[in-house]
């Protein structure tokens, strides 16, 4: 990642992706900073400093075209290359990441998924095999992946990252209920917590009549701001 790009302008990106690809396949071959803005529920500047800190898009009154401006932020996110994926545990969310097809189209393949349970253990979820957490180590040794999308209960969560750690694993997506760090040098971590969205919901729904009041002190705007890029960045991957 490039350190001069905030973290903030990276959760946004996936969002522009997928409203421009939408626009793509509906026909449409160009769109302004305001209405690409507009369908982000962010302002038209914003918009283009976003899109500037990838370098110069754009033409003064024309706008932006729809095809190269999908295809550059594609490359950006790094979305024309394949991603191999395995899945560890293969419970309600396992399987739900396993069976979300839309991966797999945008180059996220899931080649594996490990679990502990004798029933699970030997079964496939569509064409994915699931393994033996056993043959973990064996499993990579011998097989390319990219990402590791972690789906266990939170106390088996951080000994199963220090096992992808040691297995050269540089990538992890996780799903249990803890957060995982490690050195950002060695392995990548994306924590989701299912709940937060809800709990943003939550709130707007508690304090949608009070969104003068809270406009007043800046609280809602700051809020909801930082809730929709976190909720773009959930919606992109589910």
């Amino acid at each position: 990642m490039n350190e001069q790009i905030s973290e903030a302008v990276i959760r946004r990106l996936p969002g522009y992706y997928r409203h421009l690809r939408e626009l793509e396949a509906n026909g449409i071959q160009q769109i302004s900073s305001q209405e690409l803005g507009r369908r982000m529920h962010q302002t038209p500047s914003l918009v283009r400093q976003d899109i500037n800190s990838f370098g110069g898009f754009g033409r003064q009154g024309y706008g932006y075209d729809v095809k190269e401006l999908k295809d550059c932020i594609g490359n950006i996110l790094n979305l024309n290359e394949k991603h191999r994926m395995i899945i560890l545990g293969a419970g309600n969310i396992g399987t739900a990441v396993a069976r979300y097809r839309s991966f797999s189209r945008e180059g996220f393949e899931t080649v594996a998924m490990f679990d502990i349970s004798p029933e699970r253990i030997g079964q496939r979820i569509g064409d994915i095999p699931i393994l033996s957490m056993e043959e973990l180590e064996a499993y990579l040794h011998g097989h390319m992946v990219d990402i590791a999308v972690i789906a266990l209960p939170g106390e088996d969560a951080q000994s199963t990252l220090e096992r992808l750690i040691a297995c050269g694993v540089r990538a992890v997506w996780n799903f249990a209920p803890i957060d995982l760090t490690h050195d950002e040098k060695i392995i990548t971590i994306v924590n989701v917590h299912l709940s937060d969205s809800l709990q943003v919901l939550s709130y707007k729904l508690a304090h949608r009549d009070d969104a003068s009041d809270d406009e007043e002190h800046g609280i809602q705007d700051d809020l909801v701001h930082g809730a929709e890029s976190y909720a773009d960045t959930v919606q992109q991957k589910e």
